[in-house]
């Protein structure tokens, strides 16, 4: 009795830790013993109906996995069936949602490439869309709890296959809006741009496209804010955004654009402000001169603006305007040589940035400390008189006849009236 008690006690053990007993499965092969199967592994097979029917009956029981499987073995038998199509999709819904997000995109993508005629076509394209934004989002992309590839690679990677098989769907503009998105989050900007004014050329009717156009300019806003040694950073931001403001003048964003190229104004202005001190800490004073006319012509009635008209009175008040002005052109120094010698002492000789530019005390220039442009900023005309120390990557020539700012007109560097 107590045998038989024992193997009863034993028997329901057993039967506690098996999953789902009353679904399990001992399959007999030949020539091999029983296996056991646990339930959903059970091997599907029939006709294209058949297995459609086993994957609508494992759904209604709750055992997805199996109708998943059951709507893959059709496809791959039977193709051409008119039940598979409805079959791939089913499959990519049950994926999805189950979170295996990579299937189900792929499954939904192999709907829209082999059956295009589908009335699932948009829904599946929608799908892809859907799932993009979840990686673009920050899902992450695992196998066995190790991450195995960027999400928003494969971000990339399906938005593209949306534009690519849609190209005219009501959802292409956003996922290229989003390719742009997921490679500027990699710090991919140039591949950002690319994308972001595909949308402008290729979309601009669409609402997406003002977003893309800002993010444009944004990019390098923040390139330029960055202090990148890319010299045509700002000025492709004021561009941008110069852009933006004109083809989206009611935008909500309008207002930031413009804070934006102000910003950037104020900070051209404030570079421009820094090189002119430079030359007037080196008692190079026409060049001086010329950049703080920049400030002037750059943000009248600024700070930095209000300090280079004070300066340049300042100068012109100890040295005079022929001091000042800009070195003539090579050409006009050859028509005016039978007067060169009259006029070197009063003229030319003054204007030399050594001891004669000292005859009279200058007022100190403020910001004294001011240090040296970095070479992004160094002049590309200089109208310095006299052996002026060159800056980095400009010639060392000393003749002001041949210096590069030598061709510079009077009227680029009028002074202010006194």
């Amino acid at each position: 009795m107590q045998l038989v008690i024992r193997a009863f006690l034993l028997l329901a053990f057993v039967l506690f830790l098996l999953p789902e007993p009353g679904t399990a499965s001992i399959v007999f092969r030949p020539n091999k013993k029983g296996e056991y199967v646990p339930p959903g592994e059970e091997p599907v097979s029939g006709n294209a109906a058949e297995l459609y029917q086993t994957g609508q009956a494992a759904e209604k029981s709750g055992d997805l996995k199996r109708a998943i499987k059951a709507y893959r073995a059709l496809v791959k038998r039977h193709p051409k069936d008119a039940l598979a199509a409805a079959a791939v999709y089913r499959a990519a819904e049950l994926l999805e949602q189950t979170r295996q997000y990579t299937p189900a995109a792929d499954s939904y993508l192999h709907l829209v490439e082999k059956y295009p005629s589908s009335s699932h076509f948009d829904d599946a394209i929608e799908g892809q869309f859907r799932i993009g934004e979840i990686y673009l989002n920050g899902k992450k992309l695992k196998v066995l709890g190790i991450p195995v590839a960027s999400a928003l690679d494969r971000a990339v990677t399906i938005f593209a296959n949306v534009v690519r098989t849609a190209p005219y769907g009501k959802y292409t503009a956003r996922a290229q809006f989003d390719i742009g998105l997921a490679r500027e989050k990699q710090g991919a900007n140039d591949a950002a741009i690319q994308a972001y004014q595909a949308v402008v050329d290729k979309f601009p009717e669409e609402p997406i496209a003002v977003d893309a156009q800002y993010q444009i300019g944004y990019i390098w806003f923040s390139a330029a804010q960055l202090g990148t040694n890319d010299a045509a950073a700002a000025g492709n931001a004021k561009t941008a955004f110069q852009d933006f403001l004109f083809h989206y003048p009611k935008s909500e964003k309008a207002a930031q654009a413009r804070k934006n190229l102000d910003i950037l104004e104020h900070k051209q202005t404030n570079n421009s402000f820094k090189v002119a001190k430079f030359y007037d800490k080196q008692k190079y004073y026409r060049a001086a001169v010329i950049y703080y006319n920049e400030v002037i012509r750059q943000q009248p009635g600024s700070e930095e603006s209000n300090q280079a008209k004070k300066r340049i009175d300042q100068l012109r008040a100890k040295l005079g305007d022929a001091a000042l002005q800009p070195a003539l052109p090579v050409s006009q120094n050859a028509k005016k040589k039978p007067e060169a010698n009259g006029a070197r002492t009063a003229g030319t000789e003054r204007a030399r940035p050594g001891a004669p530019n000292n005859e009279a005390p200058l007022p100190a220039s403020e910001g004294d400390n001011s240090l040296p442009p970095p070479a992004s900023l160094a002049p590309d005309t200089t109208t310095a008189p006299g052996p002026m120390a060159p800056l980095p990557g400009t010639s060392t020539n000393s003749d002001p006849s041949s210096a590069p700012g030598a061709s510079s007109s009077p009227e680029e560097s009028a002074l202010p009236a006194p």
